[in-house]
C-alpha cells in the first residue's frame, strides 16, 4: 500500500470511528420541545439571567450575543448587545448566525417569533420555582453538550439551597413584606420564586394568597397584615429611602430594632444561578429579625 493510499485509508478509518455530533431534545419552560441535530455552539441570550444560566451550565464560551444590562459572567460584557427590554435587533442576531437562542417570556414574543421562522431553535426560560432554575442549568447543558458541568453546577445550587433551609430555625414562620418599589407600591404574590424562597429561609409572605406575581398594593393594606420585616429589593442592595419611611408607623412591627432589610435585587429578581445568594441574604434578614420575636 502506497503512502498517500494508507493515508486515505487512516483518515476515513478516523472518521468512521468519530462519534456524531449528539443530538439534543429537551422541553423548556413553555412546554415547548427544543431540538438540536448537535451541541449549541453559538448562543444569543435576550434576559441577562439567561447568559448566567448559559454560563452556568458550562457553555459561557458559547455565547456570541447578549441583551442589554446583562453584567454576568464578566465575559459577557464584552460581547455584542442585540436590544434591550423593549425591542431586539432581529437582523443583528441573525448576523451572528446563532445555532440556539434562550429568551425568555417578556423580551418581544413576536421578534422571537420571527427568530423561529428562520429556522432558529429558542429556548424560552420562565423558572416558577427554585429547582426550576437548577432544571433549567440541566436542559441548557443537555442543549450545549456539556451536561457533566451543568449536572455539577446543578447539585452546587441545590445544596447550597439545602444548608441554607436546614439552618432555619424551627417554629412559627416570620411575616414578611417583600416590597419594589415606594410608590406604586409593588409586591411580590402567589407562584413567585421570591415567595418560595421566602418560606425557606423561616418567613411568610404577607400578600403570598394575591394571584397575580407582582401585585400593587397600599400602605393600609400592609398596615392591616401587620409584617414583622419589610424586605426592600434593590440592585445593588442600595438601601432606598423610602425603606425607612415605615418607622413612622410605630404600630408595625417591622418599624422596629431589624425589621427593615435590603437584598441585592442582582441576586434575588433574576432566576439564574446566583439567586441561590440572593436567598441567603434574604435568610440573613430573616434571621436578624427573630430576635425581636415573633409576635
Amino acid at each position: 500500500m502506497g503512502a498517500v493510499t494508507l493515508r486515505v485509508a487512516l483518515a476515513l478509518a478516523c472518521a468512521f470511528a468519530a462519534p456524531a455530533p449528539q443530538a439534543a431534545r429537551v422541553v423548556d419552560d413553555t412546554g415547548a420541545p427544543v431540538e438540536l441535530s448537535a451541541p449549541a455552539r453559538r448562543i444569543v441570550t435576550l434576559a441577562p439571567h439567561a447568559a448566567e444560566l448559559v454560563a452556568a451550565a458550562g457553555a459561557a464560551s458559547r455565547l456570541v450575543g447578549v441583551i442589554a444590562h446583562t453584567d454576568a459572567p464578566a465575559a459577557a460584557r464584552a460581547l455584542p448587545v442585540v436590544g434591550d427590554v423593549n425591542a431586539i435587533d432581529v437582523e443583528r442576531i441573525l448576523a451572528l448566525a446563532p445555532d440556539l437562542v434562550v429568551t425568555w417570556p417578556w423580551t418581544m414574543p413576536a421578534q422571537v417569533a420571527r427568530l423561529r421562522d428562520r429556522g432558529i431553535p429558542v429556548f424560552t426560560t420562565a423558572p416558577r420555582t427554585i429547582d426550576a432554575i437548577a432544571a433549567n442549568i440541566e436542559r441548557l447543558g443537555a442543549l450545549a453538550g456539556t451536561s457533566p458541568e451543568a449536572t455539577a453546577s446543578a447539585a452546587a445550587f441545590r445544596a447550597r439551597l439545602a444548608s441554607l433551609e436546614a439552618a432555619v430555625p424551627r417554629g412559627a414562620r416570620l411575616r414578611v413584606f417583600y416590597q419594589l418599589s415606594g410608590a406604586p407600591l409593588y409586591t411580590i404574590g402567589a407562584g413567585h420564586t421570591i415567595t418560595e424562597a421566602i418560606a425557606l429561609c423561616g418567613g411568610e409572605n404577607v400578600f403570598a394568597s394575591l394571584p397575580v406575581p407582582a401585585p400593587v398594593v397600599n400602605v393600609e393594606e400592609v398596615l392591616a397584615l401587620r409584617p414583622q420585616l419589610v424586605v426592600a429589593g434593590i440592585e445593588n442592595a442600595v438601601r432606598p429611602s423610602w425603606l425607612d419611611d415605615w418607622r413612622r408607623w410605630e404600630e408595625l412591627p417591622a418599624a422596629r430594632d431589624e425589621g427593615l432589610a435590603v437584598v441585592d435585587a442582582n441576586l434575588l429578581h433574576r432566576p439564574g444561578p446566583r439567586f441561590v445568594e440572593g436567598v441567603a441574604q434574604l435568610c440573613a434578614a430573616v434571621a436578624r429579625a427573630l430576635p425581636r420575636g415573633r409576635g
